[in-house]
């Protein structure tokens, strides 16, 4: 599908369309500020204790009263607005595009990628509840386009700080190092939910050196200082390959890190983003004004968006049996440019679900030229399935659908001069890999093509893994509500079990979880999964690095993932 910075044909249409939509938003306004005013978040409800009694039921009493006569009065104008509106949906396009033309040239580009071969790309995915307000308070979140600007400050400042590699071989000389907590700067700001966070300032991030990477490298005989690295940039993550491989080839720079291996897997719990994300993919991005926000904050680091994707009204179109208020709630930002994109709605939806157009987004991106100056390029697939609990079939037969527009989507828009390197599906699937509610999906056959690094077997995790979705009654908490805390939390087994959603038992069967001698990982509902066996031949791919992020504490009530893939191409057989 072509993209276009407005999802409408022409400018006349979209200037109906934001006539008509002018007329609904006081009434909308007003309505959620009506549920709103009724319903307080856990942290509100503690900030109220010292307050008298009785003005609580005051503030309700008059603010219900208020803002409901509000609606009234407004509800002609919207309903005139919505006759605008509605109609205007059948030629409107799934999705709007941002393009920012990069100020740095190696964020535009793959530099040195067609020389050597390599790279490593990072992605990272993330579930924000960024619904309007009253209907986000449901979630125990508010305050929605605070969190919007908050989160994307944090994601910004967490990708854009220098990837730094130290490298220690004896653990007396230089100790355990985190660039995290150690280098990177850090300030106290308001995260409208944590009572206590150091998020850092993307100001100050793009004060230091975006483009360092320091070896910190010492043996048991010698110690040398720390230098600059003079190796070449590969590509937009601003990553040495050369330097990667120096970290391969030295298991004990994992730990220097943050980082851990286990089972040929890298992995951490870290309290920032993954530096130099590549592609990031957000759900639950539903709040228009939210999406412009995380748009204008984004673009700083990120050249290509992809936002308020999704359909709204009927669907299909001239037909009431499915209405649509809200987009899919997906949000996509690339550093590459994207070449093709494409977006499916699940027709299956049911309850609450059905109100909102969830479905799946594909799009095709360009990463550069290799060795033989042919085109090299990556897909990307984000979904967000089915929410409710015990309708595994529902799910079941929407990833049926997913792995069908996928391949239509690669059959349709693959050409034969052209690479492809990686090959991601990522998202929020709503079901776990342990929960026994959850079987049917666990047994899946996405699993066969997509490979999930945090899974040993269908229901059942590999240990070093952490569940991805928080208690919502406890994420004011002292030991959830600052990256640092929740950080400390998810490494303990026993403060997971508090904090941590359990698994889902099937109906009237006990829930036994663990299992024996096996860690309580809790439901991990987020995946970043990769395939092989659509990747061009002549490359090879290895995980570099799986991260669990706890930088939205008290954001958000998910925890986002990450994934870093190290890809090589064979040159011996690039003709092939």
């Amino acid at each position: 599908m072509a993209l276009q910075a407005s999802a409408f044909p022409n400018g006349f249409v979209a200037g109906i369309h934001a006539v008509g939509w002018a007329f609904i938003v006081p009434c909308f306004w007003f309505l959620d500020r009506l549920i709103a005013v009724c319903k307080s978040t856990t942290l509100e409800q503690s900030q109220r204790l010292e307050q008298e009694c009785y003005l609580r039921p005051l503030e309700v009493f008059f603010g219900s009263i208020t803002f409901f006569i509000l609606f009234l009065a407004t509800a002609p104008f919207a309903f005139l607005g919505f006759l605008l509106w509605a109609p205007l949906q059948a030629c409107r396009r799934p999705f709007s595009y941002h393009r920012e033309m990069p100020f740095l040239p190696e964020k535009a580009t793959n530099k040195g990628f067609e020389l050597t071969g390599k790279a490593s790309f990072v992605f990272a995915s993330a579930n924000l509840c960024l619904l309007p307000d009253s209907l986000a308070r449901f979630n125990n979140l508010a305050n929605t386009q605070h969190r919007a600007t908050a989160i994307g400050q944090c994601i910004v400042g967490g990708i854009s700080r220098p990837n730094i590699r130290i490298l220690v071989d004896s653990p007396s000389s230089c100790g355990t190092l985190s660039p995290s907590s150690s280098i990177l700067p850090t300030v106290n700001s308001p995260t409208y939910g944590a009572t206590v966070s150091q998020h850092p300032d993307p100001a100050e991030m793009h004060d230091l050196n975006l483009n360092s990477n320091i070896d910190c490298v010492t043996s048991d005989d010698t110690e040398e200082p720390l230098n600059e690295s003079t190796f070449p940039l590969l590509n937009s993550n601003r990553n040495s390959n050369q330097q990667d491989q120096s970290s391969q080839q030295n298991p004990r720079a994992f730990s220097s890190q943050g980082l851990r291996q286990q089972n040929d897997v890298p992995w951490e719990i870290s309290p920032l983003f993954p530096a130099n994300v590549d592609i990031l993919c957000l759900e639950e991005v539903f709040d228009k004004r939210a999406a412009r926000k995380l748009t204008n904050i984004l673009k700083l680091e990120f050249g290509h968006i992809l936002y308020d994707i999704g359909v709204y009204a009927c669907q299909p179109p001239c037909r009431c049996s499915s209405f649509k208020f809200f987009n899919s709630g997906l949000f996509l930002a690339s550093r590459f440019p994207v070449l093709e994109a494409q977006y499916h709605c699940f027709p299956n939806g049911r309850g609450e679900d059905a109100l909102a157009a969830k479905g799946l987004l594909s799009v095709k991106v360009l990463i550069g030229q290799n060795q033989k100056q042919k085109r090299v390029v990556g897909y990307f697939n984000c979904t967000h399935l089915h929410a409710p609990e015990g309708e595994g079939e529902i799910r079941c037969i929407q990833l049926n659908m997913v792995t069908k527009w996928i391949a239509e989507f690669q059959a349709a828009h693959k050409l034969p001069d052209e690479d492809v390197v990686f090959d991601v599906l990522c998202g929020d699937f709503n079901f776990d890999n342990c929960s026994p509610d959850d079987c049917q999906e666990q047994n899946h056959s996405v699993f066969e093509e997509y490979k999930d690094p945090c899974r040993a077997g269908p229901g059942k995790e590999k240990p070093w893994v952490t569940g991805t979705l928080l208690e919502q009654p406890t994420l004011y908490e002292k030991d959830v509500n600052t990256p640092e805390n929740l950080q400390r939390t998810l490494e303990s087994e026993d403060l997971r079990k508090r904090y941590i959603a359990r698994p889902v038992p099937k109906a009237d069967s006990p829930l036994v979880y663990p299992e024996t001698d096996q860690p309580w990982i809790g439901r991990r509902i987020d995946y970043i999964l990769y395939r092989e066996s659509s990747i061009s031949k002549q490359c090879r791919t290895e995980i570099e690095e799986v991260t669990f992020v706890t930088q939205l504490a008290g954001l958000t009530d998910h925890i986002p993932v990450g994934l870093k893939l190290n890809v090589v191409m064979d040159s011996d057989s690039a003709d092939e």
